[in-house]
């Protein structure tokens, strides 16, 4: 009898370095693994690979200095608006340092009381007591300071203000917090939107309200001039790299997945699906904080692995259509309710309080739980029986 159903390893790999031949590593990364720990591939078995092991490989960076320089080419002004950055010392701080760069005068648009995945900028409760109304107050740099400079980020223990000023320090900044993106056109009218997610709407706000230009971060070193690039995300899931460099989001990655894919085959004759993960798409309980900073789970993945699941629930099942069966019996019959299920379940009651998210999305951050974000040294991870189901022996 089958008594596992989803396995979840994650794989040693050596520590990757630009120009290294990613996806031998990850090959033999695997075949390594198997030999040791002695199991074996099945078809629709995922293969994840961390996003930065595959933008080192390529040696996508870029350089504080060459964001100042495409700052400079991009916008004509004195001073530029960058509305509703999301709170990090990882991501957007390093994106903050070369726009400071380009020598502009900056005005900073932050989201209060959280940015849009849920990191405080300060205290809600105090926002509450204060009789501020968040959807049309603006709170200026000097009332912040008076009423919130106490404020650190439960997690970080950073001061956002105090950190974005503080990098900024060699040129002109002004930060203020307000939650209408169009109120950054009372100080300029040169605008970079800043979020990830609400990039879009928020681009189209400014613009309905005069704005002279509007970009987004994803349009922002997003052309191959000879550095680093990403032709779908430019900035948006940079990361920082030194105190100079920012990694990119990975770049051709179709052509990677499937080459992995390709050599697994010829190894193994299975069809392992491939996919490059990033952040999760999942919510903290605790600090109530988004994790998904970047645009997307997954940047590139095989073809098997487009969709979202089509389950039915077993507790509705055995609550309801087979309430009155016990034991081998109700084992039976759930089983054939799944082999006669229908092709597509949408708005059918026996998928009630499924998960209807992309399969790329539940993998990835299933991925990213195993992996972590620190000293683990498993940024390869296999995903074995994810596709199966009760039914199947």
């Amino acid at each position: 009898m089958r008594t596992v159903g989803t396995e979840v390893r994650g794989l040693r790999a050596p520590i990757v370095k630009e120009g290294d031949q990613l996806v031998d590593i990850v090959v033999d990364s695997l075949k390594q693994s198997i030999k040791e720990e002695g199991f074996g591939l099945r078809d629709k078995d995922v293969l994840g690979i961390t996003e930065s092991l595959v933008a080192r490989a390529q040696g996508n960076y870029i350089n504080i200095k060459d964001i100042a320089a495409e700052i400079n080419n991009t916008f004509s002004g004195d001073s530029i608006g960058i509305v509703f950055p999301i709170l990090s010392r990882n991501r957007f701080s390093m994106i903050l340092k070369g726009l400071a760069a380009s020598g502009k005068k900056l005005y900073l648009q932050l989201s209060y009381p959280n940015d849009e995945v849920g990191n405080p900028l300060l205290d809600a409760r105090k926002i509450y007591d204060l009789k501020i109304d968040p959807y049309q107050y603006v709170i200026e740099e000097e009332e912040y300071y008076q009423k919130f400079a106490d404020f650190k980020h439960p997690f970080t223990g950073v001061n956002y203000v105090d950190l974005y000023k503080n990098i900024a320090a060699d040129t002109d900044i002004e930060i203020i917090a307000a939650n209408q993106p169009e109120t950054i056109l009372n100080y300029t009218d040169q605008i970079i939107a800043a979020d990830i997610h609400t990039r879009e709407r928020t681009k189209e706000i400014l613009r309905e309200n005069g704005a002279d230009k509007v970009i987004s971060l994803d349009q922002l070193c997003s052309q191959d001039q000879g550095k680093g690039y990403n032709p779908d995300y430019g900035l948006l899931g940079s990361n920082k790299a030194s105190e100079n460099k920012l990694k990119l989001f990975p770049k051709d990655g179709q052509q990677f997945v499937e080459s992995v894919q390709e050599k697994i085959k010829e190894f193994s004759g299975k069809e392992v699906e491939v996919m490059i993960y990033g952040d999760g798409a999942f919510k903290d309980p605790a600090a109530e904080i988004w994790e998904l900073a970047d645009p997307v789970v997954s940047p590139a993945y095989t073809k098997g692995l487009e969709g979202t699941p089509n389950e039915v629930k077993l507790k509705y099942l055995a609550d309801n259509e087979l309430k009155d069966l016990k034991g081998e019996e109700l084992l039976a019959a759930m089983k054939n309710e799944i082999k006669e299920k229908e092709a597509d379940l949408t708005a059918n009651i026996k998928a009630q309080g499924t998960t209807p998210r992309r399969l790329t999305d539940l993998l990835g951050s299933l991925c990213d739980l195993v992996s972590g974000s620190g000293d683990k040294g498993t940024p390869i991870i296999l995903i074995q029986g994810y596709f199966d189901n009760l039914a199947d022996d």
